[in-house]
């Protein structure tokens, strides 16, 4: 974690930052995807999947806790007082997120779950005020919502959402609510405080509650696999810098002014998606998509020169 934050403070670097985690969160989706091909891990085995997931995240934070410790050149240990507090953000923003995600994902479609988990964006843009006095609702925040909205609807062929798969739905809109519900603990907790220290402790404790779930519910995994050994690694440290930059991020801007760029992660995954698992990403679709969306995060923050006196956006 740089002493000197001013680069965190700039609102065209944070506009790049936030960008480059939507873009490593975006390669999640293909790596997860080979994942699961490389441990064979079939579509009904939920166990397996909160497990692979449980790993990821406690690799992740014990990778962030080790560049704690050189960085800071001591051991870092979380103080008593934020212990509580940082198990929650670890409860809400890792593990029950993704409890949700993989039991849900396996009774919806992909259309679906990526309409779903677009709304953590807009339910932070929305519920910010209440939370935050400088992040204020405006039309343009609602316009940038709507478009945005569009735009990942868009990238599903307007399909819309349909009522055949309602529980895996609420599923999908639970983890979406941790999402959101993770973005304001997180940007609460910020604030004074070291966002690597943050981030590596959340995510040890998300990740291990994730992996106690997934052996609970029977999970396996053969680390024999070295191609599957090699995709846990990539995500691990997908999750420990993007987590870590976003969570930064967040101390020093407004949230909704930051959370809107997570619209880009299904534009990222899938272009990624199709360059490396050789599906159709040249489609009308996905153009119209990225054009909403790129207007919804230029809505949202349209002022950013006009109140960038104190370094914000």
């Amino acid at each position: 974690y740089m002493k000197n934050n001013s680069i965190l403070k700039n609102p065209v670097f944070a506009c790049a930052a936030a960008v480059f985690c939507t873009l490593l969160w975006g390669t999640a989706f293909p790596f997860i995807k080979l994942g699961y091909s490389a441990f064979a891990i079939s579509d009904g085995d939920i166990g397996t999947k909160i497990l692979f997931a449980g790993i990821r995240f406690l690799l992740a934070g014990i990778m962030v806790y080790i560049f704690l410790c050189i960085s800071q050149k001591r051991l870092a240990v979380l103080p008593k007082s934020d212990f509580s507090r940082v198990l929650a953000l670890g409860f809400v923003q890792t593990s029950m997120q993704y409890i949700f995600t993989y039991i849900g994902i396996g009774l919806t479609s992909g259309t679906n779950t990526s309409i779903i988990t677009s709304c953590a964006s807009f339910i932070t843009v929305l519920c910010a005020p209440l939370f935050f006095k400088n992040d204020r609702l405006s039309v343009l925040k609602i316009l940038g919502c709507l478009l945005g909205f569009s735009g990942v609807i868009a990238i599903n062929g307007f399909g819309g959402l349909s009522l055949d798969t309602l529980f895996g739905d609420i599923l999908i809109f639970m983890s979406t609510l941790c999402a959101a519900g993770g973005n304001i603990i997180s940007k609460k907790l910020a604030k004074g405080r070291n966002p690597v220290e943050l981030t590596a402790f959340q995510l040890v404790f998300g990740g291990l509650l994730l992996t106690i779930v997934g052996l609970i519910l029977g999970g396996g995994l053969d680390f024999g696999n070295a191609n599957g050994i090699l995709i846990l690694l990539w995500l691990s440290v997908v999750s420990a810098v993007a987590f870590t930059i976003w969570t930064a991020l967040l101390k020093y801007h407004p949230a909704s002014k930051i959370t809107i760029f997570n619209l880009l992660v299904p534009i990222f995954g899938t272009v990624l998606s199709g360059f490396m698992l050789c599906e159709n990403i040249f489609r009308i679709e996905t153009l119209i998509s990225l054009i909403l969306i790129s207007l919804g995060i230029a809505a949202v923050n349209i002022n950013l020169k006009a109140k960038n006196k104190n370094g914000k956006f």
